[in-house]
């Protein structure tokens, strides 16, 4: 693709000359006036890849300029910007740099040179940028590994329950709902969703005929059961690119009004993003199988997800729940994922 630069000055001879001179060397021109004309220019095109602009200009200095461009879309904010100026002060160069110029040129500049350091920086620019697009690939990618190592993790810790196959992505998939109708970015969306499937990470280290167990628990099974958010929060905590992760296995069986283990805390002092799993969690025992009961009606699930509010959940987040549950009109967003 062939560069596009803008150049920008008042003296009719300089605009023209860069113009002539930069075309001559295979580059795209669009030649201006003024500092304003470039803002009203931006407001229906491109960014270029570079802007060759001079420093003092009438109505508005090339300073000004630059203000108000790191103030505007992304794309025109990050382009760089190299000043033409016949100023030899070095405060001028200073303030310049520090404004977020990429580079000076002086005035009269030698054609060559200007064509040769237009080309660098022209260069150096898509250089970065193929860079951080190199970054994000292999971020992505690094992403997409650590979470089908997750989704792994996550099956092998259900499969201990011969009652809640596929709990865990059910219950990360209604947490990941709920979140984007509470107004999460996708980025935040995707960690929940994360937390989601580690939730019950801890009932690793449960006996598997405490949790397959078909009757009443004892108090001591009760009492071993309550150790797995406990256990979660210790295997996840040791993963440090990612240290909120395990705020959903520590938390999730906290209760709103604070009769929840481990810690007995309440309201918001619960993270939000456990007060989110906790309404999806609920959700998902109801609506499973379990090896004391069958699946519950909708109706009775409504009911008690209702009766929980403010209590055992989060209201907003019970709302949000319920208004999902009054949308599944044929009882079928229990099956997702199975």
């Amino acid at each position: 693709m062939i560069p596009q630069i803008i150049v920008v000055d008042d003296d009719p001879i300089i605009l023209k000359r860069s113009w002539n001179t930069l075309t001559d060397a295979g580059f795209k021109v669009i030649a201006l006036k003024s500092g304003k004309a470039l803002l009203e220019y931006t407001v229906e095109h491109p960014a270029p890849d570079l802007i060759l602009m001079d420093i003092n200009m009438p109505e508005m200095s090339g300073f000004d300029v630059i203000q108000e461009l790191k103030r505007s879309n992304i794309s025109w904010r990050e382009t760089p910007v190299i000043f033409l100026t016949a100023n030899e002060d070095e405060g001028i160069e200073t303030q310049g740099l520090s404004l977020g110029a990429m580079d000076f040129i002086r005035k009269p500049f030698v054609p060559s040179v200007l064509v040769l350091r237009v080309k660098h920086a022209v260069e150096l620019t898509r250089l970065q940028h193929n860079l951080e697009s190199m970054v994000d690939e292999k971020t992505k990618e690094n992403e997409n590994l650590f979470l089908h190592v997750v989704e792994c993790l996550a099956d092998a810790i259900d499969a201990k329950d011969n009652y809640t196959n596929g709990h865990s992505g059910r219950v990360a998939a209604y947490s990941k709902e709920i979140a984007r109708r509470y107004g999460y970015d996708e980025k935040q969306q995707e960690k929940i969703f994360m937390m989601g499937l580690l939730h019950d990470v801890g009932k690793i280290g449960v006996p598997d005929e405490v949790i397959n167990k078909p009757g009443r628990l004892t108090d001591e099974e009760f009492a071993c059961i309550k150790k797995h958010p406990a256990i979660g929060y210790k295997i996840l905590s040791n993963i440090k690119e990612m240290p909120e992760l395990s705020a959903g296995a520590r938390f999730h069986h906290e209760r709103y009004g604070g009769n929840g283990y481990p810690e007995g805390i309440s309201g918001l002092d619960i993270p939000e993003v456990a007060r989110i799993i906790a309404v999806a969690d609920a959700y998902d025992a109801m609506t499973s199988n379990r090896s004391y009961r069958g699946v519950l009606p909708q109706e009775k699930v409504r009911d008690e997800i209702e009766k929980g509010k403010g209590t055992q959940f989060d209201p907003q987040f019970a709302d949000i729940m319920l208004e999902m549950i009054d949308e599944d009109q044929e009882y079928r967003m229990r099956d997702i994922r199975e």
